[in-house]
């Protein structure tokens, strides 16, 4: 599997301060990656890096591959949900020749609405953005980033301010588009809900800690080292389940309460 971005020990910076520092990460064709840290760590600055946003003042980001094509989810609490577009109008804004001409063609708009029948919003396509549900919100911003058609997609924090159903919604949503060949980066607060459930980790603060899998990686002394608290580790269904939260550390509300392996709840 050959790689489509590489960072060579790269330092990003906003004024005197590294935010990255000394930063090395490969993201593969097709794979699944999730970053994790406290607030502040950088990983913003990271997907900024990789679409090409901000320039590393040290190091290089290496496209092995050459030119890789990327669609951006931003974070939904960051969208004006009151901006005066229907559902199509929304993904069609991110259309390939918006430059060359101000409206859609019609082989524009049949790719759109066939990208939102993909996604399950067909039936949705005329309707008001501020209308829709915490998942169809964030399905349209995901249907909007691959109209590019992408090998890359870029989501931050995907889950964050939505709600339990919404969440697993999303993280089904991005597991079936892993399976159909799309390489996938996202940012994410949550360890237990969101971290726990894909196949590779980076833990960032500022420089790279540890990369592997949840099982590898959402260990006490990696998060300790990562967030800069001690931090306890359970298994739970065969999964890793951080109970005891530091600061930047954003537990979901139903892994809140586990079974302590001696019997005794543990309360995050």
């Amino acid at each position: 599997m050959g790689e489509l971005i590489r960072f060579e020990r790269v330092t990003c910076r906003y004024g005197a301060e590294p935010v990255l520092s000394e930063v090395d990460l490969s993201v593969p064709a097709g794979g699944f990656l999730g970053v994790v840290g406290p607030s502040g760590s950088g990983k913003t600055t990271l997907l900024r890096a990789v679409t090409g946003a901000i320039r590393p003042v040290a190091g290089r980001i290496v496209r092995p591959s050459g030119p890789v094509t990327i669609g951006y989810v931003p974070q939904v609490e960051t969208v004006n949900w009151f901006f005066p577009v229907t559902v199509r109008q929304a993904v069609l804004m991110a259309r390939i020749d918006s430059r060359r001409l101000p409206w859609a063609s019609r082989a524009e708009i049949r790719e759109a609405c066939g990208v939102l029948e993909r996604l399950g919003l067909g039936s949705l396509a005329g309707r008001h953005i501020r209308e829709l549900s915490g998942g169809q919100q964030q399905r349209v911003f995901v249907a909007r980033a691959l109209l590019g058609r992408p090998q890359l997609l870029l989501l931050d924090e995907p889950t964050s301010g939505v709600d339990v159903r919404t969440r697993h919604e999303v993280i089904h949503l991005l597991h079936e588009l892993h399976h159909e060949g799309l390489a996938i980066l996202l940012t994410t607060h949550d360890l237990n809900g969101i971290a726990a459930h894909l196949p590779q980790l980076v833990c960032l603060n500022r420089e790279v800690v540890a990369t592997g899998s949840p099982r590898e990686v959402l260990t006490p002394e990696v998060l300790e080292r990562t967030y800069g608290a001690p931090m306890e580790v359970l298994t739970h269904g065969g999964m890793p389940v951080v109970v005891e939260a530091g600061p930047g550390v954003r537990l979901s509300p139903e892994r809140r309460h586990h079974e302590h392996p001696e019997g005794h709840g543990r309360p995050a």
